[in-house]
């Protein structure tokens, strides 16, 4: 698997864009800095985007080259990121870390899915907000990105079972038009959520 991602990282280009994902902007013009997580994050494009708002920001990924271009990326933005080598598998994390957690296209099989969905609840801070945008189960007709297996794809329903222990929870699946760097290009079926963590 980090063999596959450093391949895909390795190109010059920076293969899903350098500007941040439309959904995590949005929601992040409306919250206050504080201590963001970016899970699975590749080449940084969206922990440097939070970090040049203020964000504490951390991030881990598999590759090397991710981590490598990310780190690029925020030396040319002018901007600091944590960014270390972790997989999803092995990822246990402290809990009530984290004022907000994003996973932007973190496609992943479902033993590991429901794994890494429940530590991120454990990581939140009580109050902490969880932003997610993925692709769905109507993407696979469509050539914008994902993954080509309906299990690696998810469902609204999927995941408010998932992140059921959330305070108020939005869903919403929807067409949007990628422009991400060449692999993610064109019509796109994608599913939204945001929830919190209970305060304490």
């Amino acid at each position: 698997m980090q063999n596959q991602w450093d391949q895909r990282y390795a190109a010059q280009e920076y293969v899903y864009g350098t500007e941040p994902n439309n959904f995590l902007k949005e929601k992040l013009t409306l919250l206050k800095p504080g201590r963001i997580l970016f899970p699975a994050e590749g080449e940084g494009r969206n922990a440097v985007y939070a970090a040049s708002l203020g964000w504490q920001t951390d991030a881990f990924d598999l590759s090397v080259e991710g981590q490598k271009k990310a780190l690029l990326l925020a030396d040319t933005k002018g901007v600091t990121i944590n960014y270390t080598i972790e997989s999803l598998d092995n990822w246990h994390p402290v809990a009530d870390q984290y004022d907000c957690i994003t996973l932007i296209f973190v496609h992943l099989p479902d033993g590991l899915r429901q794994q890494v969905h429940h530590a991120v609840i454990r990581a939140l801070k009580p109050g902490g907000i969880l932003i997610l945008e993925a692709f769905t189960l109507k993407q696979l007709s469509l050539t914008s990105g994902g993954p080509k297996t309906a299990d690696m794809l998810y469902t609204s329903e999927m995941l408010q079972n998932d992140f059921k222990m959330l305070l108020s929870v939005e869903t919403c699946e929807t067409q949007v038009t990628l422009d991400e760097g060449p692999l993610h290009q064109g019509l796109a079926e994608v599913v939204r959520l945001s929830g919190f963590k209970a305060p304490l």
